[in-house]
């Protein structure tokens, strides 16, 4: 199974434990983030979406132009565009980055984030009209005659686009959310099923669940599974965890000493149950700073020495995660220690595991 790592490149250096710091679109972090991820040995970084944020496609449009090898994963929000227009400005970054352009599809999320852009749509009629919107994205990308579609929330006459992506057939797939309509969509059309970091027998569940709705489709050997942490590293395991400590008690001056109360999506709601039922899981899945921010995002972390850290990730990697979105609360201090001490441990791991096989 092919092994991906994913980072984050933001607009500005910020975390939970870390106070906004610089300019809005801060242009020095935006080329050191992204040069310290290439160069640690990420394979992609996530470009995420929200209304209070600049535009994730043009930062990646920005970021292509100045590396060379960093996939570029844009998040996006099916409904404000129309999909044939966004589907060019996916295959023009394909074709301008040479094959490093994916979509995350981000249907979802705080219903307030999506009504502040005017989208005041139920989930299930939001997922209904992502499965038209991703149905008329790869006609776009693979047409070679002139398409029609006539759908509920879309209709489209007479289309052909010149500009295909540069990898063939079409851009990847990145697919998230945890609500039976989710999975639905994410069953059809998904390359890969995105998930927060939960816990070994939730996660295990979660893709059996996917893969299953992904059979009736015919899809069930095609779908791969990514997992969202958030690693902190130490020399060793009670230097890790000291540090975890730290960045608890940052968290909380910074978010203000208040727990924030979860958003309504499906993901959040599961994810601030567990980090609410259990301070951690498993080996070292830390959940506190889930509980804090309201489980509003990427928030559970595995705590520990390189070493131990390596050793949960190849557990999941066991049950079928083969794509791992890792960023850390120090944003750059981290990004260069996972390459140094956490991506390799996790491919010699790997490596040695399907040797044994």
């Amino acid at each position: 199974m092919t092994l991906e790592f994913i980072g984050l490149v933001g607009a500005q250096e910020s975390s939970e434990s870390l106070a906004a710091h610089g300019p809005t679109v801060d242009v020095p972090f935006i080329k050191a983030f992204s040069h310290a991820q290439e160069y640690a040995g990420f394979d992609k970084v996530l470009l995420a979406v929200n209304t209070r944020a600049p535009d994730s496609m043009i930062i990646a449009s920005y970021v292509a132009a100045f590396t060379e090898k960093l996939g570029l994963l844009v998040a996006h929000r099916p409904g404000f565009q129309a999909p044939t227009f966004a589907a060019r400005q996916f295959a023009t970054l394909d074709q301008l980055s040479r094959g490093r352009a994916a979509i995350n599809v981000i249907t979802g999320g705080d219903s307030g984030d999506l009504q502040r852009d005017g989208d005041f749509l139920s989930k299930d009629e939001r997922y209904a009209r992502t499965g038209e919107y991703l149905d008329i994205m790869k006609l776009t990308w693979e047409s070679r005659t002139p398409f029609r579609y006539d759908g509920k929330f879309y209709q489209v006459e007479d289309n052909l686009t010149e500009v295909k992506p540069w990898q063939q057939p079409r851009v990847p797939v990145y697919f998230s959310g945890a609500s039976e309509a989710a999975i639905n969509i994410a069953a059809r059309h998904a390359d890969v099923y995105m998930m927060w970091g939960e816990p070994l027998e939730q996660v295990k569940a979660r893709i059996e669940q996917v893969r299953a709705a992904a059979k009736k489709y015919g899809r069930d050997k095609h779908i791969r599974f990514s997992l969202s942490l958030r690693p902190i590293l130490g020399d060793s395991d009670e230097q890790a965890w000291a540090r975890a400590n730290r960045l608890l008690r940052d968290a909380q001056a910074n978010i203000g000493g208040k727990a924030i109360q979860p958003d309504s999506n499906t993901g959040s709601q599961r994810l601030y149950h567990l980090a609410t039922a259990r301070k951690v899981y498993d080996s070292c899945l830390w959940t506190e700073i889930a509980a804090l921010s309201g489980a509003a995002g990427n928030s559970t972390a595995l705590v520990g020495s390189a070493d131990t850290v390596a050793d949960a990730a190849l557990e999941y990697y066991k049950l079928g995660i083969t794509t791992f979105l890792f960023r850390g609360f120090d944003q750059l201090r981290d990004a260069t220690d996972y390459g140094q001490h956490l991506l390799p441990r996790i491919r010699e791991r790997v490596k040695a595991l399907a040797a044994a096989a």
